[in-house]
């Protein structure tokens, strides 16, 4: 094999840019593991990354792609064998380290994932970083009390995106009853009841910003998006209640005063799923696996690694539903 297919993210005359491109294996990081790639996912940060001045990529060029799942072509890991089946999210992987939107990938031993027994590479990429993300984000929230025994009304921002898609699909799996979607548009409603959503809740009516306490509407709350969204929803949660925090699509700042959290006694959760340790992670899988797993079911539209840019489009135009996944 001398060149193979990737999608190569360049900074040209202080432009970035980024296409399709044939490349050597050189042209992958280090790492102990060669990995001949099934499939990636396309995520939010993915866009991001081939954005200027986004601060996702800092060193070109670079192949993008947080997410990927394939086949062990060799590894001087031992703990790594040719022919297994793995999955890799976060860490480095199309950040600062070559990543999955690549026939082939480089990676270190210390960021991969045995694919999960019962679980396909392409069921992982259906999940991957968002569904991680997702499960991470439900799992943070039960620990503070979320739970189906309970009446709690839940609210899920950025309801039909990638992230929000999968948790309402959790949720509503694994037996909450009292779920509700926030979205911007018409569209979104029949696609969030689809997800599992039982009552939606559109971004115009949750009030006015730097209101420091509102009327409790909402019990628990799984946030994707962060900026105004997370502001104007931080003085709406009940007494005891939390909110998770994973996504920065809605801005990286947030307004708030102390008294939600000294007279309502509420908690923020920061969600990371990049830094997530390995050895955490296939607990994590286990369930996305068993109770969580609603890979036959969710919103997937599957492309080839020629029609990525298409995709990023359309998530920088706010236009992207569900989960994509990439096929190679």
């Amino acid at each position: 094999m001398d060149t193979f297919k990737a999608i190569v993210v360049k900074e040209l005359q202080d432009q970035v840019i980024y296409g399709l491109e044939d490349v050597h294996m050189d042209a992958l990081s280090e790492g102990e593991v060669l990995i001949k790639v099934a499939y990636s996912s396309i995520n939010y940060k993915d866009m991001l990354a081939v954005q200027k001045n986004s601060g996702v990529i800092r060193n070109y060029p670079m192949i993008p792609g947080i997410d990927l799942s394939g086949t062990v072509v060799s590894s001087t890991d031992s703990r790594y064998t040719e022919g297994q089946k793995v999955l890799v999210t976060g860490f480095g992987t199309g950040v600062s380290h070559t990543g999955g939107f690549a026939e082939y990938a480089r990676i270190p031993g210390d960021w991969i994932v045995p694919l999960p027994n019962n679980l396909t590479l392409k069921e992982a990429m259906v999940f991957g970083t968002a569904g991680f993300t997702a499960s991470l984000s439900i799992i943070a929230l039960e620990k503070k009390g979320l739970d189906v025994n309970n009446d709690a009304r839940i609210l899920v921002t950025g309801s039909t995106g990638g992230v929000g898609s999968v948790a309402l699909q959790i949720l509503s799996k694994i037996g909450y009853k009292n779920i509700a979607a926030l979205v911007r548009k018409d569209y979104q409603v029949e696609v969030a009841k689809s997800l599992g959503a039982t009552e939606i809740v559109f971004a115009h009516e949750l009030g006015e910003l730097n209101k420091p306490l509102n009327k409790q509407n909402f019990d628990f709350v799984l946030d994707t998006v962060g900026g105004d969204i997370a502001s104007v929803l931080i003085p709406q949660i009940s007494y005891g209640g939390s909110m998770s925090m994973c996504g920065n699509a809605g801005g990286i700042k947030i307004s708030s005063t102390v008294l939600p959290f000294i007279l309502r006694g509420i908690s923020l959760l920061g969600i990371d799923s990049v830094n997530v340790p390995i050895e955490d992670r296939p607990a994590v899988w286990e369930k996305i696996v068993n109770d969580w797993n609603i890979s036959q079911t969710t919103l997937i539209n599957e492309i080839s690694l020629e029609e990525v840019p298409q995709t990023i489009e359309a998530i920088k135009n706010g236009q992207h539903v569900g989960r994509t996944i990439v096929k190679f």
